[in-house]
């Protein structure tokens, strides 16, 4: 029995000691400034572990994440929850996109049969993780995409991936401190060690731009792919005004309110990247000095990144910058793709949505634009017009999924093919539609939000393009990379209706004028018929309580 006993203690303690040897996890930040005033930080935390042991045997890996992923069979998960709109124009492009409020897709595995009740359970699962509104999403507000999204991981290739995916947006969802505590639990060392120790909500929900997300993929340990792991990766996306933290001189202080208190002890690695392109570094002091300084070569473009090796030591650390004289803010280039939509219509019968994409290339991309309009906004796709045009020689592939009232959300994708230096406009109409009075949200004069556009592209250069992570997948270093195309998913600014609202004052109007109707009319027929009138027949003596009611009425007077 004693044996018994310890070749499971051995067993027991054999599987542990293989599966923390393989797990990984690694945490980096990256800060840039933008023009013409703003700085950007990106945390990534990524997690890697075997897909086998993750369910159960993972030290690194959140398990309530790890068991809703292996209970709905997903293949691949992204998750964001977006405050604020990023200025593609202005800011150039973030690491990771993300659409204004929440944002959520998903590919499931090949053995899913019935794929929406997967999305419907896996949302609401999602919703009491993160404390957010995930549960609202259905079928009304889910559209399955053809062309503009794939998979980043590590996919089948006879997968039918079309199929298994499943995309939702609610536009009007706020980010606040409910959502972050969750999503920062997930983390091994949570809140108390490490970079996740910089996140005080107290200064990130008052930045310009604040985003966080949660992306699980399975990717390869080895160039043939023979064998996969699961990759959890954890981000945070935040903008900060110089105007608000009063200086051109940041330091982790001024933008997170305290330094920071050494990196995670279960990290591997944890590195601090500070873009110094724009300014020359004698014309400010970096402190404390960096490690080493090394030179990003993307697609032709060069970019200095002051790199920071961060020790578990638990010493604190505030890194900062203080210009010696007045920074030259970094010149506002425009990217080789930039787009923006807007509402077209007056009145309440008619409108339509135009979005624009410039490009500023010499040479032609091929895009994908995904319009995803609500029921409640019936678009009519005979009014599609690319530049004016009816038929447009752009448009190499279309597909339109016609919409149903309180159903099924309308879809449109268009693969174009944009000529260089030019400016595309997508326009199409749409019908204002009378909801049912239950229908209405609370501020329903505030307007009626409608997600953004998805534009997928292939770039052909990485100028102005920051989507490349600092790490790949296997924590590959992608500071030199050259590729020959540079796949990103843009989403577009959101867009606000107003429909047909009803006056929801008059219900209490109509309430308090029936009511004085029915008191001024019933009140004297009602005393009418019930009070019985008595003649006083005159010469009556008085009583004692009437002469002594008289004679106060008199001392008053």
């Amino acid at each position: 029995m004693g044996s018994l006993r310890n070749l499971l203690y051995y067993s027991f303690f054999l599987t542990y000691f293989l599966c923390v040897r393989c797990d990984d996890f690694k945490e980096e930040l990256y800060i840039k400034p933008l023009p013409p005033t703003h700085l950007y930080s990106y945390f990534q935390f990524v997690t890697l572990v075997n897909s086998e042991l993750s369910s159960f045997h993972s030290h690194l890996a959140p398990r309530s994440l790890a068991e809703v992923v292996s209970r709905f069979q997903v293949e691949e998960l992204h998750l964001t929850l977006t405050e604020g709109q990023w200025r593609h124009h202005q800011w150039g492009y973030p690491v990771l996109d993300a659409a204004p409020g929440a944002e959520l897709y998903a590919w499931f595995s090949p053995d899913v049969v019935d794929v929406d009740t997967q999305w419907k359970k896996l949302s609401a699962t999602l919703s009491g993780l993160f404390c957010a509104s995930l549960n609202f999403i259905d079928n009304f507000n889910t559209v399955t995409p053809q062309m503009a999204l794939w998979p980043t991981g590590a996919v089948k290739s006879s997968q039918n991936i079309t199929t298994q995916l499943r995309y939702a947006s609610l536009p009007r969802e706020i980010v606040c401190t409910e959502n972050l505590t969750p999503w920062k639990k997930l983390l091994p060392c949570e809140s108390s060690r490490g970079f996740s120790a910089l996140l005080n909500s107290r200064m990130i929900h008052n930045t310009n731009y604040h985003s966080i997300g949660v992306h699980v993929r399975k990717v390869c340990k080895s160039n043939d792919c023979l064998e996969t792991q699961l990759e959890f990766k954890q981000t945070v996306a935040l903008v900060y005004d110089y105007d608000i933290i009063s200086s051109n001189d940041w330091s982790f202080r001024k933008l997170f309110g305290q330094g920071l208190p050494g990196a995670c002890p279960l990290s591997s690695d944890s590195k601090i990247y500070v873009d110094v392109t724009s300014n020359d570094t004698q014309s400010f002091t970096l402190t404390p000095p960096p490690d080493n300084v090394i030179v990003s070569q993307r697609g032709g473009s060069d970019t200095k990144l002051a790199v920071y090796n961060i020790n578990p030591d638990g010493q604190m650390i505030n890194i900062g910058v203080k210009y010696k004289s007045k920074p030259d803010l970094p010149v506002s280039v425009p990217p080789p793709l930039h787009f923006t939509r807007y509402i077209l219509g007056y009145g309440k019968e008619f409108g339509g949505i135009v979005t624009e994409i410039t490009n500023n290339l010499w040479t032609s991309i091929n895009v994908v634009v995904l319009e995803n309009a609500p029921w409640w906004l019936p678009i009519q796709l005979s009014s599609l017009r690319i530049n004016g045009e009816a038929e447009s020689s752009l448009v190499q592939s279309q597909y339109y999924s016609p919409g149903r009232s309180r159903q099924k959300p309308y879809h449109l994708e268009l693969l174009m093919t944009l000529p260089p230096k030019s400016t595309t406009t997508i326009t199409i109409d749409f019908e204002f539609v009378f909801l049912k009075w239950q229908e209405y949200p609370p501020d329903a004069n505030h307007g009626f939000y409608v997600g953004s556009a998805l534009i997928s592209a292939n770039l052909p250069t990485a100028r102005n393009y920051t989507s490349v992570p600092i790490t790949g997948s296997t924590f590959d270093s992608f500071v030199n990379a050259s590729k020959t195309w540079y796949p990103i998913v843009f989403r577009t600014n959101g867009a606000m209706v107003s429909l047909p609202t009803p006056d929801f004052s008059m219900p209490y109007n109509v309430i308090c004028l029936a009511c004085t109707v029915v008191a001024l009319a019933f009140g004297p027929l009602h005393n009418i018929c019930t009070k019985e009138l008595v003649l006083k027949p005159l010469g009556t003596p008085v009583s004692l309580t009437q002469k002594l009611l008289n004679l106060f009425k008199k001392k008053k007077d």
